[in-house]
């Protein structure tokens, strides 16, 4: 079995969340959800874990960081091609988004990030394969 690896992001409203990423045509994991807690697959091996604060606090001893105010990390998804990093980032975009930088493009790799509904920086990359093999 691959390694899989499960990002947990706090958010205010797990159903509210839930609905802005599979507006992004990503699938809600019914059997890893709950009132509190939404499971979002991007991949087969790649999971979002959206937790209300309350279900969050039960896994830390640390406070809650305010991703409204201040930057914890972000999240870098991989997309097939540059159409897929704009297509991806307007669809957020149009979910009620909040843009962060201006487009990223360096020819060999393209990319686009944005703040989700909880202030999260979510960021969208392409390279191109010919380029990378190549060196």
């Amino acid at each position: 079995m691959p390694q899989m690896i499960f990002v947990n992001l706090v958010v205010e409203s797990a159903a509210k969340a839930t609905e802005f990423y599979t507006g992004l045509g990503f699938t809600k994991n019914e059997q890893f959800s709950d009132a509190n807690t939404s499971s979002i697959v991007i991949s087969d091996t790649i999971v979002l874990m959206l937790l209300e604060h309350e279900k969050m606090a039960g896994f830390t001893t640390r406070p809650i960081a305010d991703t409204q105010a201040g930057v914890w990390g972000s999240v870098a998804l991989s997309a097939d091609s540059r159409e897929q990093v704009d297509e991806l980032a307007d669809k957020a975009l149009a979910l009620g988004a909040s843009p962060n930088k201006e487009p990223m493009d360096l020819g060999f790799m393209y990319g686009r990030n944005f703040f989700d509904l909880d202030g999260h920086l979510i960021e969208l990359v392409w390279m191109d394969p010919a380029a990378i093999a190549a060196g």
